[in-house]
């Protein structure tokens, strides 16, 4: 069984940046594909970024390329997510997700293990 704890999120204002953290336990996650999802008020969870096993493969969702970046320290069993030029529109509670595979993805079915989430709110 894996554990996950984000955290990081708050209130910052537009243009502003935060850094979120995810903290795994139960076993190690440096063999196993990691992803950042997010949901908003009234919307469906979607994809925010992910790479693979090894980090040789990331994907972002467009609406965050160039502002957000995925990396980990294995040695802390710690995924980040680096949020620059945050927007309006990111505010949502954010969510990091194992994968029981090695390969990258953007669908939230491949995803096992999840997070409970840390609020993000973005204000003008």
């Amino acid at each position: 069984q894996v554990q996950l704890v984000e955290s990081g999120g708050g209130l910052v204002q537009a243009g502003g940046s935060l850094r979120l953290s995810c903290a795994a336990s139960g076993r190690t996650f440096s063999s196993y594909a990691m992803g950042w999802f997010r949901q908003a008020p009234g919307k469906e969870r979607e994809f925010v970024a992910a790479f693979s096993f090894g980090g040789d493969t990331t994907y972002y969702a467009d609406s965050v390329k160039g502002r957000f970046t995925i990396s980990r320290d294995n040695a802390k069993n710690t995924v980040y997510l680096q949020m620059n030029s945050l927007k309006n529109e990111d505010t949502a509670v954010y969510y990091c997700a194992v994968r029981d595979s090695i390969g990258a993805a953007t669908t939230l079915r491949l995803y096992r293990y999840w997070g409970q989430g840390t609020q993000v709110t973005v204000s003008s």
